[in-house]
């Protein structure tokens, strides 16, 4: 969990063929939580109900909730227990309040018949101040709650941290990540058994353990691929997920040309923490490879990539899009949106964020924003399936640096020669 982006472009007019009704709680309202909410895909709470660093009310979630009605509902625990991800390090909460505050998932689907597939994040050390009572409320989940589907990925293990020791006694699944885990349980709700193949840029690396992670990195990729319900294939994938460690960007580019001879790729970037690899997007650029991605992540931590780099090429990829019913013209605006919130994201971690920090203190105020956009505005741009991507706005959802939020637009003009 660390930085993110978030764009918006109107494409209100465009349906989609997967289940409709799907609801979704997101853990907060920080861009890779709630970036769903923009897709089309799913019945949100409105946006008001959070309030940034200060969550959201549980009580204000739960009366949402029993108002809908749904097929399946994708929730974040620590929502509606603690109001979010910040709350539920710091709440002094008993543990049988705790838990009474989770009957609503029992009442909600006593009426509406629907399934629940749900998270609840093993906190961060040495952050979370009441992490035994966190955990205790896992471990009786765990237990015995009657939901379709619940994991508890941990955030953030750097070295000493005993996330994952603690995910090891607990009676459900486990794996790294948090701020993607509401894309990846979308996507195993709305595309189980997606057909996925994992090329590496460097195959030696995947028994290193990864920064933020605590587990080698094939063990990370084999559990993000259990949480989505995807089939690790080596043939006729439905998907390439690139996993992209750094050290050559030629070696990069040569696994998504070999990967787009397979399938469409999603481009996981981990060479670096909250930042992508600046050689690897400027070679994708210039040969016009970015483009043709199902999906790309650098925003976060290598969990992070990993998932939300699965979960959109998942969702948006041209093949498993179409099968689920949705027009060619439909896939291809949501891919483009996906990467180009990616790109920006990107953009963020490389340029605006350092460039930020080193004028504004925090909290940051609309002239930072209005002084970085400027900034930002002069960096290349890539063209995408709808035209030249164009920044026209940001904002700070939380006034803090790790964050920020996008408007842009998609302007016709004809796609440059690589």
């Amino acid at each position: 969990m660390r930085g993110f982006v978030l764009g918006w472009l109107c494409l209100a007019s465009l349906t989609w063929g997967y289940p409709q009704g799907l609801l979704y709680i997101p853990l907060d309202d920080r861009p890779p939580n709630w970036s769903p909410c923009t897709w089309g895909l799913v019945h949100c709470p409105p946006r008001g109900l959070y309030q940034g660093r200060a969550g959201v009310s549980p009580q204000a979630l739960s009366s949402w909730l029993l108002a809908q009605r749904g097929p399946t509902l994708v929730a974040s625990l620590d929502a509606l227990v603690y109001g979010g991800l910040v709350q539920s390090r710091t709440a002094a909460l008993p543990l049988e309040e705790a838990l009474s505050r989770l009957e609503v998932l029992a009442h909600w689907q006593a009426h509406s018949g629907g399934q629940v597939l749900a998270f609840g994040v093993i906190p961060r050390h040495p952050d979370a101040i009441h992490r035994q009572r966190n955990l205790a409320l896992l471990r009786r989940l765990g237990e015995g709650l009657g939901l379709a589907y619940l994991e508890a990925p941990w955030d953030d293990a750097l070295p000493g941290s005993p996330a994952v020791a603690e995910a090891a006694t607990l009676p459900l699944p486990t794996r790294p990540g948090a701020d993607e885990a509401g894309q990846v349980l979308l996507l195993r709700a709305l595309n189980p058994g997606l057909r996925v193949q994992v090329l590496y840029d460097q195959p030696q690396v995947v028994e290193q353990v990864t920064r933020y992670e605590g587990i080698p990195l094939r063990e990370t990729v084999d559990r993000l691929l259990a949480s989505a319900k995807a089939v690790a294939v080596e043939e006729r994938p439905d998907l390439v997920l690139v996993v992209y460690t750094g050290g050559d960007p030629r070696q990069g580019v040569l696994s998504v040309l070999r990967g787009l001879r397979q399938a469409p790729v999603a481009l996981a970037d981990i060479a670096r923490v909250n930042r992508g690899d600046a050689p690897l997007v400027r070679y994708l650029m210039a040969l016009g490879l970015y483009r043709e991605l199902a999906a790309y992540a650098a925003w976060g931590t290598p969990g992070n990539n990993l998932g939300a780099a699965l979960a959109q090429g998942g969702l948006f990829s041209a093949p498993t899009c179409q099968r689920a019913g949705n027009t060619a013209v439909a896939c291809e605006a949501w891919r483009t949106r996906a990467l180009a919130q990616a790109y920006l994201e990107y953009l963020w971690g490389e340029v605006g964020r350092p460039w930020v920090r080193a004028r504004f203190p925090e909290p940051l105020t609309e002239e930072a924003a209005r002084y970085v956009l400027e900034r930002l505005q002069s960096e290349p741009t890539p063209h995408l399936g709808l035209g030249q991507l164009r920044l026209v706005g940001l904002q700070f959802p939380w006034q803090r640096s790790f964050e920020a939020e996008w408007q842009y637009r998609l302007e016709q003009t004809s796609p440059p020669r690589p």
